[in-house]
């Protein structure tokens, strides 16, 4: 069974901690440790922040659609904007020398690093990025050995 839960956030810097927050809560929800619910709510974070910045332009006619549908396999965050997409091929290199002291033009970047997959679907109606994080089954503890 898959569960969903979406959300549609203004185009305004401040809806990316509303973002944020409920990824922390449906990565918690979903059972993942701590480093990856962090991870998880990092990527949220970062790919909401160019649909509002780059995207959607700050314009608040526009809004930012999240989708979580969580599997027992995996958790799917769909990101999408109502800008006029961009072409991901574009991206410089965020550890180039030339871009190391950058302020921005990291969070692609870090999403692929925190999520196990990361797709864009460009349109000339917005863009949509979509994470995936698989969830690891808990292995059970080892019995702790028996001294003969």
């Amino acid at each position: 069974m898959v569960q969903h839960q979406a959300i549609v956030l203004d185009s305004r810097i401040e809806s990316v901690d509303q973002a944020e927050a409920t990824a922390q809560k449906v990565a918690e929800r979903a059972g993942f440790d701590e480093g990856d619910r962090h991870r998880i709510a990092m990527a949220v974070r970062e790919i909401t922040v160019n649909a509002v910045m780059h995207g959607n332009g700050y314009d608040r006619c526009k809004k930012v659609t999240i989708l979580f549908s969580l599997s027992p396999d995996e958790l799917v965050v769909s990101i999408s904007d109502q800008g006029t997409g961009f072409d991901t091929s574009g991206l410089s290199d965020p550890l180039a020398p030339e871009n190391l002291l950058r302020q921005s033009g990291r969070g692609i970047f870090l999403a692929r690093a925190f999520m196990d997959q990361v797709d864009f679907q460009l349109s000339t109606t917005g863009t949509s990025v979509r994470l995936i994080k698989h969830r690891q089954m808990q292995q059970p503890a080892m019995p702790a050995p028996s001294r003969s």
